[in-house]
């Protein structure tokens, strides 16, 4: 049995609907040790058979065998890995990967291969030296004579230990001494017991073989033994895989710093949306943090006013009252240290000192949601006094509102008795202190607004009750939660959180959805970024096509080559994300150092969790944008993509 069979091969070409026969018939065997020279003129076919031995085309009809197994259906995957580990293809225009050293260009083919990366770069040395390179390794293809490029393609093609050396026309471009030296050197791997068949119209070259076939008009028209062949050689014992994804990874690097300027562009202008997303949220979270800073320096964050949900038009306004159950609800959430109870009154409310009157529109009973330190001068009021705002204050004593402090005032208050019909309750307190203007409501104690309504004998109930939340600001957000989570009959929420914490809650949703829709907004230019890239990567497929078919001709998959492309658009996200990091970065240093001098507060705060943001969506978008130019890449055929210019 042969090793190599080709049985009754036929190739056909079609323009339209008319058929151009290539081969018509080919019957050839090969053994190893041979030096086989398919000789014929241009056009008549050589190439395409080369294809067809090489497992680059096999779209004809007919039979190659190979040690007694037919290759007619193999997979795609199963023809990747003959050409890996059977085949060494080296060509006439020597097709090497410009910008790869020598070195790196051999290892391509053994970065499929098991051996260790130690163990690669001491073959990829040793074949080097072999073909009389060893001082050229770390050279570029455009830096070696045309008979050096050939070197660089026979230790390429020689560094997976493959059986069969195809060789299409190796001399076509290089004068008579490189043609003697590359002829020796294939000699010498035939010497080795590989199978040698090279592809050429020079009866010179063919002369220097064991063996000529004479290829006219897709046939056979001679096969002609000019010497011995060579005793046949050990089988390979290098196993093979495709390119994995560090070797991917590695070679996208290195295209990348080969064409290092445009890229250089490329991430800028990619950057620039990463950058305005993270600057925008950025400044929402020193934004959002320096509004609750200013208001929580005068209140107390860790302390809500609840009250029930009723509807205004409801006429029974005991169903606002707080029960006995809903303060033991409210009691058992979790981190809550303390309920207290509070009544607010809302118009109706008169403070008289002297000749002067001042109408209030809110008033509340104290509560722990006020911190004492919003008193500007006197003290928290007890049973029988009263905490005035400073406008109220100024009201009464427009000169001297402080002066008001330990002195008389009436309270008077307008309600409803038990029948219904409208009555005033006044009450003379004492005023325990003036706070704040902007810190909430002139305010007494719950006892004192219950005598005040038994001055009538009317009856209160808490229509509030103010929540005291255990550590620190962080456990407040989970408590609104849970509170928010109680339900009523119709299924809508049991009590609202009002007062500061309401508001606060409320402003930060607020400013949450304008810092989101300005990150949006600043998102555009991710699409923009995205199309970008596209463009680039369809550019670089392009550019890459001959290389493409050299992978693929030496045994990288379509899944390798779209992994190459998929591995050069990480690289342009991850490298673009780290630059609008430094960017944003460097401008909140900037801005903060402003602020700092304005508002004493870093007006900029750029968080973990939008590093890994900017991080993440760069390198998503970049990876998507990635999909249709790497499938492009992954389906060119590699016989085209050789030939390709």
């Amino acid at each position: 049995m042969a090793y190599l069979e080709l049985r009754d091969i036929k190739k056909s070409y079609y323009l339209g609907s008319q058929e151009f026969p290539v081969l018509k018939g080919i019957n050839l065997s090969f053994e190893q040790g041979e030096f086989v020279s398919i000789l014929g003129e241009s056009g008549g076919g050589k190439t395409t058979l080369m294809n067809i031995i090489g497992g680059l085309d096999s779209s004809y009809t007919g039979d190659v065998v190979l040690n007694g197994n037919s290759l007619r259906h193999d997979t795609n995957k199963q023809l990747d890995a003959y050409r890996r580990q059977t085949i060494g293809f080296i060509f006439q225009n020597f097709n090497l990967i410009s910008h790869l050293t020598v070195l790196q260009n051999v290892m391509v083919s053994l970065e499929m291969t098991t051996l260790s990366h130690k163990e690669q770069e001491a073959r990829a040395k040793e074949l080097l030296d072999q073909v009389g390179l060893n001082e050229h390794i770390k050279k570029f293809p455009n830096q070696l004579s045309g008979g050096q490029k050939q070197r660089v393609a026979i230790a390429r093609a020689l560094a997976s230990d493959p059986e069969i050396i195809i060789a299409d026309e190796p001399t076509g471009a290089l004068d008579s001494q490189n043609t003697q030296e590359i002829l020796e050197l294939l000699d010498q791997i035939a010497a080795d017991g590989k199978l040698v068949i090279t592809v050429t119209h020079s009866q010179t070259v063919a002369n220097f073989g064991t063996r000529i076939v004479q290829l006219a008009d897709g046939v056979i028209s001679e096969d002609q033994s000019i010497k011995k062949p060579y005793t046949a050689g050990n089988e390979n014992e290098l196993s093979t895989h495709t390119l994995k994804f560090g070797a991917t990874l590695r070679m996208a690097l290195e295209n990348m710093r080969y064409n290092l300027k445009r890229n250089i562009l490329i991430i800028i202008g990619a950057a620039i949306g990463i950058f305005s997303v993270i600057v925008m949220l950025g400044l929402g979270n020193g934004v959002q943090g320096y509004i609750n800073h200013e208001i929580y320096s005068q209140v107390n964050p860790n302390a809500l006013q609840i009250t029930k949900n009723v509807s205004g038009s409801d006429p029974d306004m005991t169903k606002i009252d707080i029960s006995s159950k809903d303060k033991s609800r409210l009691k058992g959430i979790k981190n809550v240290k303390n309920v207290e109870d509070g009544y607010y009154v809302q118009g109706g409310t008169q403070l008289r000192s002297g000749h002067k009157t001042a109408a209030v529109s809110f008033m509340q009973t104290f509560n722990a949601t006020i911190l004492k330190k919003s008193i500007t001068k006197g003290t928290t009021p007890k049973n029988g006094e009263i905490l005035l705002t400073k406008e109220i204050a100024a009201k009464l004593n427009k000169k001297h509102p402080y002066d008001l402090i330990g002195k008389k005032i009436t309270f008077y208050q307008n309600t409803l008795n038990k029948q219904k019909r409208p009555v005033t309750l006044s009450k003379t307190l004492t005023v325990s202190g003036v706070a704040k203007a902007n810190t909430g409501s002139t305010s007494v104690t719950y006892q004192t607004m219950k005598s005040l309504y038994n001055t009538q004998k009317i009856a209160i109930k808490p229509n509030f009750v103010s929540l005291e939340i255990k550590g620190n600001v962080k456990n407040v957000k989970p408590v609104e939660n849970k509170i928010k989570a109680y339900k009523n009959s119709k299924h809508k929420a049991q009590y609202i959180i009002t007062g500061v914490g309401g508001f606060v809650d409320t402003l930060n949703t607020y400013i949450n959805l304008a810092v989101n829709v300005l990150a949006t907004i600043a998102g555009i230019s991710l699409l923009v970024s995205a199309i970008m890239i596209i463009v680039v990567l369809y550019i670089s497929v392009s550019e890459r096509t001959k290389e493409i078919g050299i992978l693929r001709a030496l045994g990288a998959s379509r899944g390798s080559i779209r992994n190459l492309f998929f591995s050069e658009a990480f690289f342009i996200g991850l490298f673009s994300s780290i630059l609008a990091i430094g960017l944003s970065g460097g401008l909140a240093l900037i801005a903060n150092h402003i602020a700092q001098s304005g508002i004493h507060y870093q007006i900029m705060q750029i968080t973990t969790g939008n590093v890994l943001f900017g991080l993440i969506i760069s390198i998503v978008i970049s990876l998507l944008a990635a999909l249709a130019p790497a499938g492009t890449a992954a389906k060119l055929d590699p016989i085209q993509s050789l030939s390709y210019e």
